[in-house]
């Protein structure tokens, strides 16, 4: 009988949903005017990623919020790596992390202080952003792999909802005009999460001969229809990603480009974990250790890995 393969070397990932949304992230721009945007709907996906933990709604809308917005801004970059949001600061969720991979793979976690959090939800039941995060900063992070230098862009965080937050780091960082709507909530299917993403860009590819007066123009007139979305077209399962772009565009020129997918993205493994271990001292190991037996959870999928005391480091 053979040897099991030591823990650095074990890829093996933990029974985690098989879950793919195959048409999550819709693409769109309106012809000849300088609007671009993403509508993503991450249906029964957002329902997989945020029930793995039991975090009260207010929470779970947050980091729902989270991953729906960073999926958006991870489609519209052309590059092999991933695209990240982390938020740190003093308030009762102190941490907030969602990032996705050129490919789609989408993961998140929110680390929350429950005494806190729960007498905040004492005295205000549906907290926003704002309040959940407290002061601090929000980074957006392009990681383009081991041969590019990352991007990365880091605002305050101001601003009652993680939407008006995001504003913020378009308009110092990326100096775009951008119009961004967040919907999440727990419906009877499940924990639901969209984000619509639009941006207006600068003149190119068709519409150079547009005036500036015209492309303002366009610009307002489209930030007016996108104004009329609401919580419940964003979170309907039954209205498709198409059809409803179609009622908020279809006479300003809609063309839908090619969906994207989007899947259940935790990378963690008893390989990756075993590494982490190895940078302690053993002091702490020891410490760590119950019984002779090591326990870490993945934060992000929320799954334990047992590790042997006595195997740790050998």
């Amino acid at each position: 009988m053979s040897e099991p393969l030591p823990d650095f070397l074990r890829t093996d990932r933990p029974p985690v949903p098989d879950v793919v949304e195959a048409t999550a992230v819709q693409p769109f721009h309106l012809d000849k005017k300088p609007v671009r945007g993403r509508l993503v709907k991450l249906g029964t996906l957002a329902d997989a990623l945020l029930s793995r933990h039991d975090h009260p709604d207010a929470v779970g809308r947050l980091l729902g919020e989270a991953l729906a917005l960073t999926a958006g801004l991870a489609a519209a970059l052309k590059y092999k790596g991933s695209f990240s949001i982390q938020a740190k600061g003093d308030g009762v969720v102190p941490m907030l992390v969602a990032d996705c991979t050129d490919d789609g793979q989408l993961r998140g976690y929110a680390r929350a202080e429950a005494e806190k959090l729960a007498e905040l939800l004492s005295v205000e039941p549906a907290p926003g952003a704002g309040a959940l995060l407290g002061n601090g900063y929000i980074a957006f992070t392009c990681d383009q792999g081991a041969d590019m230098d990352r991007y990365q862009g880091i605002v305050a965080l101001e601003g009652a909802t993680l939407a008006e937050m995001t504003h913020g780091y378009f308009a110092a960082s990326e100096q775009l005009r951008a119009f961004i709507r967040l919907a999440c909530a727990r419906t009877e299917d499940g924990w639901r999460a969209t984000a619509f993403i639009m941006e207006r860009v600068a003149a190119a590819g068709g519409i150079d001969d547009l005036p500036e007066a015209e492309a303002d123009d366009a610009w307002t007139t489209a930030v007016s229809l996108a104004s009329t979305l609401t919580d419940a077209e964003m979170l309907d399962d039954a209205l498709p990603a198409e059809e409803l772009l179609f009622r908020l565009f279809h006479q300003e020129g809609l063309m839908i480009n090619r969906a994207r997918a989007l899947s259940y993205g935790c990378r963690c493994s008893r390989a990756r974990l075993s590494g982490v271990l190895a940078g302690f001292p053993d002091d702490d190991l020891d410490h760590m250790a119950e019984e002779g037996v090591i326990t870490m959870t993945c934060e992000f999928c929320n799954h334990g890995f047992q590790f042997n005391r006595a195997e740790v480091k050998r």
